[in-house]
């Protein structure tokens, strides 16, 4: 490959979008004494709350957490199994090891990347036969409980579709909306467009650095449910029982509380989410304008009743496309990419441990291959958008040509 010219700035795949407003939040719980569990935790809950559109918020201190809070507090016995994607950050199906638990993937949608509730519908009744104590795997004899679908990239699943199955089939659901804050789904039997993991049982979201709006590390969980938020907010802080003495613990419980001031940072985010949302959908915008016509790519697209808030910004390259060799040819040049996703079923602990192998997937394991992670964050501008448009052209067709 030519070596390209020594370049004075590079273009990161991501970076926060933060102001003086969260600076000055942050100092301002720095001159107090109370740095977790404070008067910021609580109101960041509320306005989150109040952002989503469900009864309860609970911050946590990752997006793990709360899918590991989630999913106990929707109920996982030892051994059962629950079915998910193998199209993901492995954390969601990580947590369900936690609490010994077994994954059941089912393949992904070619189109949207996530699961769907025909797919879940049809694995539900080829690998399971209905009981008294509900749905067992015909092999193994586990018993199934639940559904944990993910937004993959920000995109929304059908979660109408997934809730009549899970009431259905008498499984719980949790979203794993960790990538899609701000995403919108239409809810038809809501009769109305709500936020992406506000139907489900129970939800988990993310603030690292690189989401749609961040907490600088933090997570957050929620659900109209009550009791499962009461459990939430226990096992967040040790398992303390509301209004304990502090050293005494009620239930089994984890460090997972978010500190006052990741939660001031998520107060001012909260305050400009508007602004937040529209800078990002600008930049999806600009993309979708400078790399419409690459004909061997194929951009991120919003799915008829959706409208994604994109975590990142994902394209799908021919299959004359290397890869890996025009991400080569993108670093040299100053541009960050990265591969989205991946499989989770051929990481190494599942491989060991479950003898998962390639070919078990394959529209996973296709588009594993085929998507790159341009850079995507708020602030970057026209002009960097046609450079890496005029960058990733100049790649492509280096890499059709060294296919020839």
């Amino acid at each position: 490959m030519d070596r390209a010219p020594a370049i004075e700035q590079r273009i990161p795949l991501s970076r926060p979008d933060l102001s003086a407003a969260e600076v000055e939040e942050v100092l301002a719980v720095l001159r107090t004494p109370v740095l977790s569990l404070g008067p910021k935790l609580r109101e960041f809950e509320d306005a989150m709350a109040g952002l989503l559109g469900v009864r309860h918020a609970v911050a946590v201190s990752s997006g793990t957490a709360a899918l590991h809070l989630a999913v106990r507090a929707a109920g996982l016995p030892e051994g059962a199994e629950v079915i998910t994607t193998p199209f993901s950050f492995v954390a969601s199906a990580n947590v369900l090891l936690y609490e010994r638990a077994v994954p059941a993937f089912v393949d992904v949608d070619d189109q949207t990347l996530n699961l769907t509730p025909p797919a879940v519908e049809e694995a539900i009744g080829r690998r399971y036969r209905e009981t008294d104590r509900g749905w067992v795997n015909r092999d193994s004899g586990r018993l199934l409980v639940g559904i944990l679908p993910v937004d993959v990239f920000g995109l929304p699943v059908d979660i109408d579709g997934f809730r009549a199955l899970a009431r259905r089939c008498r499984l719980w659901l949790v979203e794993d909306a960790c990538e899609a804050v701000g995403s919108e789904v239409f809810s038809p039997s809501a009769s109305a467009w709500v936020q992406a993991g506000a139907r489900a049982d129970v939800a988990a979201y993310a603030f690292y650095p690189n989401k749609q709006m961040t907490t600088g590390e933090g997570g957050l969980i929620t659900t109209d449910d009550d009791r499962l938020a009461e459990r939430c907010r226990m096992e967040r802080n040790q398992g303390r029982l509301p209004d304990s003495p502090w050293l005494e613990h009620g239930v089994l419980g984890f460090n997972y509380r978010m500190d006052e001031l990741s939660a001031a940072l998520g107060v001012v985010q909260c305050r400009r989410f508007a602004e937040l949302l529209h800078k990002r959908r600008q930049v999806a915008e600009r993309y979708g304008r400078a790399l419409g016509d690459i004909e061997e790519i194929l951009l991120p697209a919003a799915v008829p009743g959706t409208r994604p808030n994109w975590f990142v910004y994902v394209i799908r390259l021919a299959a004359r496309v290397d890869r890996d060799l025009l991400g080569r040819f993108l670093a040299e040049r100053g541009i960050e990419t990265r591969p989205y996703f991946p499989p989770i079923h051929l990481q190494a602990p599942y491989q060991q441990r479950f003898g998962y192998h390639a070919g078990v997937f394959p529209v996973c394991e296709q588009a594993a291959r085929r998507t790159l992670a341009l850079p995507f964050f708020n602030d970057l501008t026209e002009e960097a958008v046609g450079v890496i448009a005029r960058t990733l052209r100049e790649g492509v067709h280096f890499c059709v040509a060294a296919q020839s």
